[in-house]
């Protein structure tokens, strides 16, 4: 069976990202008997300049939209389009738009302790911010996410208060600025192909078959 990696570039706050999690699922599942794929998230801030208790959700949203109407056409598309995926958004409820910097903390704390567990990190501040409308920039949330998915409350909260990797995740955004990533999701498999945006589940389980197929014709090339 081949393996494949597929690194995801992505940001918590981002909806077609939330998208993106759901049909790379989705992609997965369809090749779980062809392929071992192993996931990892990476870090990027859409907002990076947010202060750290965050901002008006509507109001930043507007401005960066182009106006309310921008706003309220791109929730009723997104609403769509999570509702055939499984997403049930509630925008009305996202009141703040946070600085993620914590939360990408957290993910890159959660993969030390395994992909499953950066996984249901990842799920779980999706669907917190975009189902619950719990603000994922406070580390009240953050730390109750990191429990119920089965990481130490007490080490995270010594982790946040020491500053921990505050760098590292800057620095790691950096380097997907740097390889060009200007907008996510981006799906980096095996290092060398990227998949921009929240394609569709079909584009994202034949690209998985395809490099798979690629990768094994390479293997027997060299034999």
């Amino acid at each position: 069976m081949e393996a494949i990696t597929i690194d995801v570039v992505s940001d918590v706050v981002c909806p077609w990202c939330y998208l993106g999690k759901k049909r790379l699922d989705q992609a997965i599942e369809n090749v779980r008997d062809e392929l071992g794929v192993a996931v990892t998230f990476r870090p990027y801030q859409l907002n990076p300049d947010l202060p750290p208790e965050g901002a008006d959700h509507k109001a930043h949203l507007a401005e960066k939209l182009g106006g309310a109407e921008a706003v309220e056409r791109a929730h009723d598309t997104l609403t769509e389009l999570g509702r055939q995926d499984g997403i049930a958004f509630d925008f009305p409820a996202v009141k703040i738009s946070p600085n993620t910097l914590d939360a990408h903390r957290l993910l890159r704390w959660a993969m030390i302790e395994g992909p499953q567990v950066q996984n249901r990190v990842a799920l779980a501040l999706f669907k917190a911010y975009f189902e619950e409308g719990r603000d994922v920039g406070d580390r009240a949330v953050l730390l109750d996410v990191a429990e119920a998915a089965g990481m130490d409350r007490a080490v995270v909260t010594a982790l946040f208060s020491a500053g921990a990797d505050v760098d590292s995740v800057k620095e790691e955004i950096g380097m997907a600025r740097d390889m060009g990533v200007s907008g996510v999701p981006c799906f980096i498999i095996d290092n060398k192909y990227a998949v921009m945006g929240a394609q569709s589940v079909d584009v994202l389980t034949n690209a998985f078959r395809e490099i798979a197929a690629m990768k094994a014709q390479e293997r027997i090339g060299k034999n």
